[in-house]
């Protein structure tokens, strides 16, 4: 019996040599593909920089490439935006009949006014004329990228005196550059 067992220790001996030649291999070779592939990764997000195509804004997410295509602050459909969320804001939320019937005197009042990797925005301000007779000085900006689903432009707005929730508070400085 003693004989036995000890060919089955020099077979178990000779696998395992055999089965650790191999694991060490394709350890070295695993190690030769990871730094392969890190390398490549490294060729390939040192490339030039380019605005994102619509694949990778949707999908891809792989990081912020602005065109800095923002409309300018009179861009109808910008303010028309806005006199539609104010209208919204205002009947479902403070049961008001309170509404925004044009905005006058609009000025651009800075564009891109924080570090360069930032969302590019043009910061505005104008008076907005109110159904009820008034005239209240409006702050808005429109940014790149931040309206549906980052699909388009999208617009944050503060009417001073208007201002309910306190969003922008005091008199809609945070809603300025």
């Amino acid at each position: 019996m003693s004989r036995t067992s000890s060919r089955v220790d020099f077979r178990t001996a000779a696998a395992e040599r055999d089965c650790g030649l191999k694991f060490r291999s394709s350890v070295r070779f695993g190690r030769v593909a990871c730094l392969a592939l890190a390398l490549a990764l490294c060729a390939v997000s040192s490339s030039q920089p380019r605005e994102a195509n619509w694949f990778e804004k949707n999908f891809w997410l792989s990081g912020p490439r602005y065109n800095r295509a923002v409309p300018g602050c009179d861009y109808p459909p910008a303010l028309d935006r806005i006199i539609a969320n104010f209208r919204t804001k205002e009947f479902r939320f403070w049961n008001s009949e309170l509404r925004i019937v044009g905005v006058e005197n609009i000025q651009q009042v800075d564009f891109l006014p924080w570090a360069a990797q930032s969302i590019p925005r043009r910061f505005c301000s104008g008076v907005a004329v109110i159904n009820d007779g008034g005239r209240t000085p409006i702050y808005y900006s429109i940014a790149e990228d931040t309206g549906m689903i980052g699909m388009d432009w999208g617009v944050n707005f503060c009417v001073v005196g208007l201002d309910r929730d306190w969003a922008y508070n005091p008199a809609c400085r945070a809603a300025r550059p």
